[in-house]
């Protein structure tokens, strides 16, 4: 009978942690590693992990350009339900996971690979968000999480590992590491780690890579005007763009007005409490913009109920449920609300802040005839209102008749 080894696809990046663990799951598990690199807008070359992959044995190796899709199929259905969890944070690493997840198992299943392996570690959230997509997806692959196996614990026992066999690392950038563990996509990047360990230290100001401080942000303020169809931003000032680009291009100009920094702790779904900073500047440009167009084209009913499901939806997503029955449960829910959702959004930024001055739309539900201070002609009956406000108080009279006082 031939010898059949063990294929495992490996989320690999070409740093210091993942080339270690292809390395060790070579040894460990006597198998052929297929590596898989995605660019999502990290904004790094991804190309060089070939070679390093190369270097170390591996014949079948992945190396995707995900930008479009990952804006297209993931960041904008989130933007349409307005998602933030925990009041703050817009989501950057959690949405880029079920992405990953879904193309690790299209490769095992087009490789016949027996397992998948990722690099998160095991004290946080992204192993629940990549565990649970592959569970959703293919449940019959093992997942290999070297953090929650091995005995290597700090940078230092990695360079150590790294030297002792021959891995392709260059270990004078891999010793003067950021002191921060960050993920960049086209979303945003974050910083963990390091003096944020102490939720009362204030970061450097050359931590940031993104953006300028507010006080550095041009003294002039930039409009931009956003054209929308069914909830998505398809154009800018009139040029045509698809997500990607979108992202992309407010990215640049967010980052040069200092709009997107957030300093926050964080409940991970893991149990413990994680301080964290972020630079979102497309996203908290965006977010501002999309409830601008629902609040002239949303049902009030409609725009409150989604309000109400938005943080369970935020947390579905945190947590590592985008594949899951009830995520697509409430996309089919928010996809549906937004087919009024268009028309276009003027913002003004200026030194980290983002202005709406100006919104309009064919589907607006806004009346001025209605809604105008001055003579409405008889389109209100501003009469109505007293039967209006006796039945809503029907209950508090009745209560109040009967002695129940408020305190």
């Amino acid at each position: 009978m031939a010898d059949v080894r063990k294929k495992i696809v490996l989320a690999y990046s070409g740093g210091l942690d993942t080339s270690v663990i292809l390395k060790w799951l070579q040894e460990q598990y006597d198998a052929d590693i297929i590596t898989f690199t995605a660019d999502l807008g990290q904004g790094e070359e991804v190309e060089p992990a070939r070679a390093k992959a190369q270097a170390m044995g591996v014949k079948s190796i992945y190396i995707e350009d995900l930008r479009e899709v990952f804006a297209r199929d993931y960041v904008f259905p989130m933007f349409r339900a307005n998602a933030v969890y925990e009041g703050e944070y817009l989501l950057g690493t959690s949405i880029a996971r079920p992405l990953i997840a879904r193309r690790l198992v299209e490769i095992a299943q087009a490789e016949g690979a027996d397992a998948i392996s990722h690099g998160a570690t095991g004290k946080g959230n992204d192993q629940v968000r990549f565990e649970l997509g592959m569970y959703a997806l293919a449940p019959e692959l093992k997942t290999i999480a070297p953090w929650r196996e091995w005995d290597l614990t700090s940078r230092e026992t990695l360079m150590d590992y790294a030297k002792l066999h021959n891995i392709p690392i260059d270990y004078a950038k891999a010793g003067k590491k950021s002191p921060y563990s960050m993920d960049a996509n086209l979303l945003h990047i974050s910083y963990e780690g390091g003096g944020l360990e102490d939720p009362n230290w204030e970061p450097e100001e050359d931590m940031w890579r993104w953006s300028l401080s507010p006080e550095k942000a041009p003294d002039q303020p930039q409009y931009l005007e956003f054209t929308y169809q069914k909830g998505d931003i398809v154009a800018i000032d009139g040029k045509a763009m698809a997500p990607h680009e979108v992202m992309i291009f407010l990215n640049k100009i967010g980052g040069e007005h200092g709009i997107g920094r957030l300093d926050l702790v964080e409940n991970r779904y893991v149990g413990m409490k994680s301080r964290g900073c972020y630079e979102t500047p497309a996203g908290t440009i965006m977010l501002k913009a999309h409830r601008a167009i629902e609040s002239l084209t949303l049902d009030r009913e409609v725009a409150h109920l989604k309000d109400e499901l938005m943080p369970r939806y935020a947390a579905l997503i945190y947590n590592g449920y985008w594949w899951s029955p009830e995520r697509e449960m409430l996309q089919a829910m928010i996809d549906q609300s937004q087919a009024y959702v268009n028309g276009k959004v003027r913002v003004k930024l200026y030194k980290g802040s983002v202005m709406v001055v100006g919104r309009q739309s064919e589907q607006s539900l806004f009346d001025a005839h209605i809604a105008t201070f001055e003579d409405d002609r008889g389109a209100y009956n501003q009469k109505d209102a007293e039967g209006f406000i006796r039945l809503n108080g029907l209950r508090l009279r009745i209560a109040a008749s009967k002695g129940r006082k408020m305190t």
